[in-house]
């Protein structure tokens, strides 16, 4: 994927999930805190694609500035397994977050180029990433350095375009 839609966090979760990447690092599992380009924020990814367009933008700054962004509560540990690894924070699901990755993907249907399946209502789980492409034996390094997991409360404060291959990022809207 090249385009991804990233929300940020207000700064206390940001902090906290930072913290998460540090503990990962103190264990010598590289985290997203240095395998990823500096701008690199803690996120959530609703949507990616090939390409997401200055029209899919505009619709998309347009429907999500009418919502009414939910809070995440950020405390499951989890793992994809993949032939490339993620260690993860998930969030809880619920009607609201949902809706608001509905009307997400509604504002960019047939806009977008090469849509990603991983990130398409009914296949989402919604996570903030701290390490990926790690081994099998730092992933369970992983889980034991960072569990138990405080839970989080994350205020999403920015809805934002990322370059997932420069880390290059365009601010869409302000959420706070």
């Amino acid at each position: 994927m090249s385009h991804a839609l990233q929300f940020h966090f207000d700064p206390e979760a940001d902090q906290a999930v930072r913290q998460l990447w540090h503990r990962l690092e103190k264990a010598k599992i590289s985290s997203l805190a240095t395998t990823t380009h500096r701008r690199h924020h803690p996120h959530v990814t609703f949507a990616a694609a090939t390409t997401i367009p200055a029209g899919a933008r505009k619709s998309l700054r347009d429907n999500i500035s009418r919502l009414a962004i939910p809070s995440l509560w950020l405390h499951s540990l989890g793992a994809f397994s993949s032939p490339e690894p993620v260690l993860y924070l998930g969030a809880v699901v619920d009607a609201e977050l949902l809706a608001v990755h509905s009307a997400v993907h509604d504002a960019l249907a047939g806009k977008v180029k090469n849509p990603s399946a991983y990130h398409l209502p009914g296949s989402w789980t919604p996570h903030i990433p701290l390490a990926r492409n790690i081994e099998p034996a730092q992933l369970a390094k992983g889980f034991t350095a960072l569990y138990p997991v405080e839970p989080v409360r994350a205020r999403l404060v920015s809805a934002n375009i990322v370059d997932t291959h420069t880390g290059e990022t365009t601010e869409l809207l302000r959420l706070d």
